[in-house]
């Protein structure tokens, strides 16, 4: 009876990890992530780094997002488009941004608002509304 319980348990903790990295596979592809990356102060903007990645299996030809930046009360301080432009299926981009007279530490948050442009192939797509993910490696939160 202990051979048959140590053996369960022994199952049971390589399953778990397996199961863990199963899951995060899943999670990384058929999807577009975007990652919130860093900020930084550059003369009177403030520099929004974005790391994207497409794993959705198709090329994207051009992805435009609505999006508001947030300060730190929660007021919103700017409605811009984020032009990503390709995202090559299969590769990472990195994108950026300025927020030009703000400063970073005044910023509390962004907010994925929606797409304004999603081309695939040539025609306008859901895949960039439907496939998107967000995170934020920084103690600023994306939304969306």
């Amino acid at each position: 009876m202990r051979l048959v319980k140590c053996l369960s348990t022994m199952a049971l903790a390589i399953a778990l990890p397996i199961a863990s990295m199963t899951e995060a596979i899943a999670e990384e592809t058929g999807a577009l992530t975007l990652e919130l990356n860093s900020l930084q102060d550059v003369g009177s903007a403030c520099r929004l780094t974005f790391l994207a990645k497409n794993t959705s299996g198709s090329e994207i030809d051009k992805a435009v997002f609505e999006t508001v930046i947030f300060d730190r009360t929660g007021s919103v301080v700017s409605l811009k488009l984020f032009d990503f432009r390709t995202l090559p299926s299969g590769r990472p981009r990195v994108r950026q941004f300025d927020l030009s007279g703000m400063a970073c530490q005044d910023v509390g948050q962004a907010l994925i608002n929606g797409t304004s442009t999603c081309l695939v192939n040539g025609v306008e797509s859901d895949l960039c509304q439907n496939a998107l993910t967000l995170k934020s490696r920084i103690d600023v939160e994306l939304l969306g």
